[in-house]
């Protein structure tokens, strides 16, 4: 398969770096290759790069100035640094709060934690994947030290109300830091901290249109923070290691190629998701929407094909040059089904064959009518071998379509 043959539905897993991006970057890796921490002027040129970069992402984030953006190496980064950054910083408060669906960067480093003997609390979500607010709210106590809540679900789409859950839970105990995993959000939907009670926000270059390891951390200007990685002076001394540059410089400008196309984000990408997914809902016999939320970034749908197993979709339609990525977690060597569509509720009859299809501004209308074409024979043929034959005729039979 060639990449001319490919029809690209995974952009929540990564996406294509912009070529605009790419003619940025190229200068930092032969001709400005000085260290930023130089005092001499090739060096400074890449410090002076760094600085516009770092007002791009402030722009970007609608953070307050320049000193509460953090380059990272990637959304994992930004996750762990933030959530020991606060810990390490204050040591009496040892109740933490997130949801059960956040991505393994929040969720597995809270389950360190309890390990290190944090008292942790797990919020549930509803059957779209809506964060269970009240239930959280009432978690909140004298002893929460931090909550950890995604801005968007990387799996369904779904947005949470992370400026309002920062509100709420500083109005019952203030001293309360938040972070927000925004890595799905960004580029995605407008983003602005600036007027908010949240604490700290992560993102991740490569989700935008910016090259694999590079991302970023907010953290408020009053909030008490402690480094993750000890070392030279660098980012304020809140991470030591020689600044990636050209990645820097690639992330800034992949930034200002996703704010100024926003518009088209929100209208033509996600008239072809719902294209897509009406198109399947309409042409696969017991396929489901994971998640009908209204409150979803507009490039991701998650749709569950009943009594077919997810792994089998994706290496036929992979066949066929479609790539996506599978509600199960077969695919990581795991039997067991994606976690946030366990926390929703979702029948095991669809756990394991939900597909996330994802899109970015470079889908196009011709590639999805491809994917509506190919997808529905999959299934259908998939079904004639699946093991549980005999329930889906009897299912038809009550519905009335056998």
């Amino acid at each position: 398969m060639t990449n001319s043959n490919l029809i690209y539905l995974d952009n929540n897993a990564t996406t294509k770096v912009d070529e605009k991006v790419l003619e940025v970057m190229q200068p930092y890796f032969s001709e400005l290759y000085g260290n930023p921490s130089s005092i001499y002027e090739f060096g400074g040129k890449n410090a002076n790069a760094i600085k516009e970069s770092r007002e791009i992402i402030k722009d970007f984030l609608g953070a307050n100035n320049q000193k509460e953006i953090i380059f990272t190496a990637s959304g994992s980064e930004s996750a762990n640094s933030a959530i020991r950054g606060i810990l390490n910083a204050d040591k009496s408060k040892n109740h933490l709060i997130t949801t059960k669906v956040e991505h393994p960067c929040v969720l597995n480093t809270y389950k360190q934690l309890e390990k290190e003997g944090y008292d942790v609390t797990y919020i549930s979500v509803n059957s779209e994947g809506e964060v269970n607010t009240e239930e959280l709210y009432e978690a909140v106590n004298d002893k929460t030290a931090l909550v950890s809540v995604m801005y968007a679900n990387n799996e369904t789409g779904t947005i949470f109300p992370v400026e309002e859950i920062a509100e709420k839970v500083k109005s019952i105990n203030p001293k309360t830091k938040i972070y927000v995993d925004a890595v799905q959000a960004a580029g995605k939907i407008n983003i602005n901290v600036k007027d908010t009670q949240i604490d700290m926000m992560g993102i991740s270059g490569h989700k935008f249109h910016a090259p694999k390891g590079i991302g970023a951390l907010y953290v408020k200007s009053s909030v008490l923070f402690s480094p993750l990685i000890i070392g030279g002076h660098q980012e304020n001394g809140r991470r030591a290691g020689t600044e990636n540059v050209p990645f820097i410089v690639g992330m800034a400008k992949a930034a200002q190629l996703a704010k100024d196309n926003l518009p088209d984000e929100n209208s033509r990408v996600k008239y072809l998701r719902d294209k897509l997914e009406t198109g399947l809902l309409s042409k696969i016999y017991n396929a489901r929407l994971n998640s009908s939320s209204k409150n979803r970034v507009p490039n991701t749908t998650n749709i569950g094909f009943e009594y077919v197993e997810g792994e089998l979709i994706l290496l036929n339609m992979n066949d066929v040059g479609i790539c996506a990525s599978s509600g199960s977690a077969c695919t990581s060597g795991s039997l067991d089904p994606s976690h946030v569509l366990k926390a929703m509720g979702i029948p095991f009859t669809a756990l394991h064959g939900s597909i996330r299809f994802s899109l970015s501004r470079f889908t196009t209308e011709d590639e999805i009518d491809y994917a509506l074409e190919k997808i529905p024979p999959i299934i259908d043929k998939l079904r004639n071998i699946s093991p549980f034959q005999a329930e889906l005729k009897e299912l038809r039979q009550r519905k009335g379509l056998a």
